[in-house]
């Protein structure tokens, strides 16, 4: 197999990062990447791996759709570069990320509100705070940015039982935004708690920390929640797994968070994963290019974390 490490620079600091790297695998069923974030460690970085066993060995579920809906993502930017970032995105859905360390509730009400004026009255917005508020700052801020007219939120809390607890408050007091969780089911060590408990009303899958493509799918069914799927910030390589996925699912009815090679300044590619009149085009990514190539001893320190999973894991995915 064909081993290269890369090094992405971001445009826009994103969940504190300034770039973001990985490795890039080779193997019979095409290219394939391995990004967990650097503070994971195994066995949780173990789906990552199969996520990219399975890309790179098995190759991808045949699709259903042949291009996928997708949102502009949008950072913790001030009001007018979230404005222009959107308007120049041609997409008809925004996510935008709130709850941004040092700032303030003033901060995210100016961008989503910068934010609809881009999109139009027609346009969706969603709203991703990573788990940072607590039950009774969810309801008070969701009830603020309801203003522009939500689609949804994203992990507003940080556990199941506080989503669940959120969103039989917002029904009571006649607040209609829905919860979509996100770590609550690619962290939590029991996914199906997010229905038990009624947490949500949309799941967002990610491929690699979910395990791949199939297991994604299995996992939807078992949920048996309407899905968005989104990347974990990876290069265009990593967003094609999720593009196969979203291309795969029997019903799309929200646009998946897939956009992000735009977040980049360079890609692992001289053709990457971006939306065109808000879809990206479900199609295979072939590594080339030069400038995003990671130094020899970035390239050890992923090996080194490759080879320290466990053997049968690294060889058979299992």
């Amino acid at each position: 197999m064909t081993e290269i490490a890369f090094r992405l620079g971001l445009r826009n600091r994103f969940r504190g990062l300034t770039q973001r790297e990985g490795l890039l695998i080779h193997g019979p069923a095409g290219w394939a990447e391995w990004s967990p974030f650097a503070e994971y460690t195994y066995p949780e970085i173990g789906n990552w791996w199969r996520a990219t066993w399975e890309a790179s060995q098995l190759g991808f579920p045949s699709p259903v759709r042949d291009r996928i809906p997708v949102n502009v993502t949008v950072p913790a930017l001030g009001p007018q570069a979230a404005f222009d970032l959107v308007a120049a995105s041609g997409c008809t859905t925004a996510k935008v990320k709130v709850a941004e360390p040092g700032q303030v509730e003033g901060d995210d009400l100016a961008r989503v509100e910068a934010v609809r004026a881009a999109l139009g009255s027609a346009g969706r917005i969603r709203v991703d705070a990573n788990g940072a508020w607590s039950v009774d700052d969810a309801l008070r801020r969701l009830r603020q940015l309801n203003r522009f007219e939500l689609e949804y939120a994203e992990q507003p809390c940080a556990t199941a039982t506080e989503l669940a607890q959120l969103r039989r408050q917002l029904a009571r007091r006649g607040v209609a935004v829905l919860i979509a969780a996100d770590e609550s089911i690619r962290r939590a060590g029991d996914p199906e708690q997010v229905v038990a408990l009624e947490a949500a009303d949309v799941a967002v899958l990610k491929v690699q920390p979910l395990g791949g493509v199939r297991r994604c799918l299995e996992l939807a069914d078992r949920l048996g929640l309407p899905v968005v799927v989104s990347s974990a910030l990876e290069s265009s390589v990593g967003l094609a797994a999720g593009v196969a996925l979203a291309a795969a699912l029997p019903e799309l009815p929200y646009a998946c968070g897939l956009n992000t090679a735009t977040m980049f300044t360079t890609d692992v590619t001289d053709e990457p994963l971006v939306a065109e009149a808000g879809h990206i085009v479900v199609r295979p990514v072939v590594v080339s290019g030069s400038g995003w190539q990671a130094d020899a001893e970035t390239t050890d320190a992923w090996r080194a974390r490759r080879d320290g999973l466990p053997e049968s894991l690294r060889r058979n995915g299992e």
